[in-house]
């Protein structure tokens, strides 16, 4: 794995090969003034990709969907119900509600929210208070989740990490620190 500029083009991450790509997090707003974008090649490289938080809001208003300001920033925990049957979520939950749908404990912190997918996703999670906590567009390996998998509070992050990076993307299980 390689931690990569933002700034970094199209190209020169194809130079890299790849198997996906994970955009991160950061405390930016899509519409602040010299908002971190990428290249929007690189969603042309075939690869899976992987946005969380910003990556997420990143990834709907460069591939044509609709980002806005929330009325109140979400931080802290929240409920996701998982929906739509997704590759990125298929059995892994907290638990379940009565109805029988997966429910996940996730940490959220955000302002912005998407209010309109870009053509080809989906849904696959909401809480109370984001009707879009997660989308996907299965058919390019595109996925997006508003919460953070990579800290403790997200009971689950590692599984879905893990899902994302074998089965999604078929990386290996032989990568150590040291390596």
């Amino acid at each position: 794995s390689e931690v990569v500029h933002r700034g970094v083009s199209a190209d020169d991450l194809a130079a890299r090969t790849p198997v996906a790509i994970i955009l991160s997090g950061g405390h930016a707003s899509v519409y602040d003034e010299g908002a971190p974008q990428i290249d929007p090649a690189i969603f042309e490289l075939g690869v899976p990709v992987l946005g969380i938080c910003y990556g997420m809001q990143t990834m709907a208003m460069q591939l044509g969907g609709k980002v806005e300001a929330g009325r109140q920033r979400e931080f802290g925990y929240a409920e996701m119900r998982a929906r739509g049957h997704s590759a990125l979520f298929d059995g892994i939950e907290d638990r379940r509600n009565a109805e029988g749908h997966g429910l996940l404990d996730v940490w959220m912190s955000h302002g912005d929210k998407v209010t309109a997918l870009p053509p080809g996703f989906k849904v696959i999670g909401s809480s109370q208070t984001c009707a879009v906590a997660a989308m996907a567009d299965e058919s390019r390996r595109f996925y997006a989740v508003k919460f953070h998998p990579e800290v403790t509070h997200t009971s689950m992050g590692a599984a879905i990490l893990a899902r994302f990076a074998h089965d999604i993307c078929g990386c290996g299980h032989d990568w150590t620190m040291r390596s």
